[in-house]
């Protein structure tokens, strides 16, 4: 195959941290290849290298042989490189067509472009209205708007970010087969992700980033998941383990929760229900943007609902705020870890005293006991292994990785009787993923019970005991988790299986 792009001994360092030490690799026309690495091993560096993002201070690239560097993505894009980021970078409020205007540089007039996004969604397989307003649309369709922006600018290279965090399994095929297409076409992609089992069925080659260095490479296809896992650590992978306990008595019951939608193009929940047993880990899936952020607002208290909606240990709890729920020993962690579940520019001291000051009884006669939340805190780094110079450190200053480690830690920590997690593992690497999922067992094992919501269907698969689905915020009835398959899982997170309203 023909080389494409070819990086030369790059580097890129910040105060205190070398995020590139003289990586190399090469990308053929029309090869799938995937970029491993733990959060912070430096994958996120080198793409923004590739896309104008950062400036290299030593080593070079070139495009089809001849130098290449892009000074912004505007550059980038014009040598054929287009890249879909993680997070969506959308405003919904205006129509797909002019989300996609805003990232031309001179886009043609609104009657032509829609005309080219419908040409481009169906020959790619990604049907799109470009009509339609994108805070109506869900996850899977959000993401079909950045491909087809891309697409639309018939890039040589195409960089995707975890692209399937949002997607339901059918909708990894859809893109899977889009990106099979573009491969057949000549369009080489550079491919990030943490499924790694994904990586095998779609790459033809991967690198493996460690500590900012190339520390090997490998055709996925012929390499088991577990040996890329453990390449991009360096040590034999922990698989987290259970010894299976029984169920206990029921802790939570939800009868006929409904809420509003937070904002306006959040989702409202209809008329959930379910029972909770001490020592019993529920898992509850879905595509992004169906009820997830409102079901767990109205369990941590954050949004209060009507009378008889929320009991816990025969109490109804539906009034209270989230500081009484925790004193009860109802504890959350939400999804969005910095801004929400963390204050960026707090200390992690600060943030522990943050939701253990109750718990921890970091605060007595209305002082605040700042040793002992340090203590909290230390605590928490040691036993969660989390990568900082200190408790003094703000939570901004962690990695992504560090500091979900950091959040889950502080509410495992607390012994809570229940604990609701939002994607939990999100954006981590294979080995903090893994400590998390433990810890989270460990905690049933000892009797609380537990709530998972998460996209992330081998993560609930790995940890329930049963399995729920969101779907424009009805939730599915739960079934056993052992023995589900894919294909049902993907259909119950559709809304096209099982969505009746269960009270179990």
């Amino acid at each position: 195959m023909t080389q494409l792009l070819s990086l030369e001994g790059l580097t890129k360092a910040y105060p205190g941290v070398v995020a590139n030490d003289n990586v190399s690799l090469s990308i053929a026309a029309g090869e799938v290849h995937a970029l491993l690495g733990e959060n912070g091993a430096g994958k996120s560096t080198l793409v923004k290298m590739i896309y104008g993002l950062v400036k290299p201070d030593k080593g070079r690239m070139l495009m089809r042989g001849a130098d290449y560097a892009p000074a912004e993505p505007r550059a980038a894009r014009a040598a054929g490189v287009g890249m879909v980021f993680q997070h969506f970078s959308l405003f919904n409020a205006l129509s797909v067509a002019e989300n996609i205007a805003l990232g031309m540089e001179n886009a043609p007039k609104m009657r032509a472009l829609s005309a080219r996004i419908r040409a481009v969604s169906e020959t790619y397989g990604l049907p799109l209205s470009p009509d339609r307003i994108v805070g109506d649309l869900s996850a899977g369709e959000r993401q079909r708007v950045e491909i087809i922006r891309c697409l639309l600018q018939e890039p040589k290279l195409l960089i995707m970010d975890e692209p399937t965090s949002v997607l339901t399994p059918q909708e990894v095929d859809i893109l899977f087969q889009t990106l099979r297409k573009l491969s057949a076409e000549g369009t080489a992609i550079l491919y990030i992700s943490h499924k790694l089992e994904e990586i095998r069925a779609l790459c033809d080659a991967a690198t493996i980033l460690r500590g900012g260095k190339v520390v090997g490479t490998c055709v996925p296809s012929e390499t088991t998941a577990r040996e890329m896992a453990e390449m991009m650590v360096g040590a034999v992978l922990k698989v987290p383990t259970r010894a299976g306990k029984v169920p206990g008595e029921t802790v939570l019951k939800l009868e006929g929760l409904s809420a509003p939608a937070q904002n306006a193009f959040g989702m409202p929940l209809r008329e959930i229900g379910f029972d909770l047993r001490t020592g019993e880990v529920l898992g509850i899936g879905g595509v992004a943007g169906n009820g997830q952020d409102e079901l767990l607002a109205a369990l941590s208290g954050e949004m209060t609902v009507k009378p008889g909606m929320i009991w816990f240990q025969g109490v109804d709890i539906g009034a209270l705020r989230p500081t009484a729920r925790r004193a009860l020993g109802l504890l959350a962690a939400p999804e969005e870890r910095l801004g929400h579940a963390a204050v960026p520019d707090m200390t992690l001291t600060e943030n522990a005293m943050l939701t253990g000051a109750a718990r921890e009884r970091l605060e007595r006669h209305g002082l605040l006991d700042w040793n002992a939340a340090k203590r909290f805190a230390n605590n928490i780094i040691e036993r969660f292994d989390v990568r900082t110079p200190g408790p003094g450190a703000t939570a901004r200053s962690l990695s992504g990785g560090n500091l979900q480690k950091f959040v889950i830690g502080r509410e495992v920590m607390q012994r809570p009787e229940v604990l609701v997690v939002n994607q939990p593992t999100w954006g981590v690497d294979a080995s903090a993923a893994a400590a998390i999922r433990q810890a989270l067992l460990d905690l049933a094992e000892q009797g609380a019970a537990v709530i998972v919501i998460s996209q992330d269907l081998d993560e609930l698969m790995e940890v329930s005991d049963r399995f729920a689905a969101l779907n424009e915020g009805r939730l599915s009835a739960t079934r056993p988790a052992l023995g589900l398959d894919v294909a049902e899982i993907g259909e119950m997170m559709g809304g096209t299986h099982g969505m009746e309203v269960a009270h179990v």
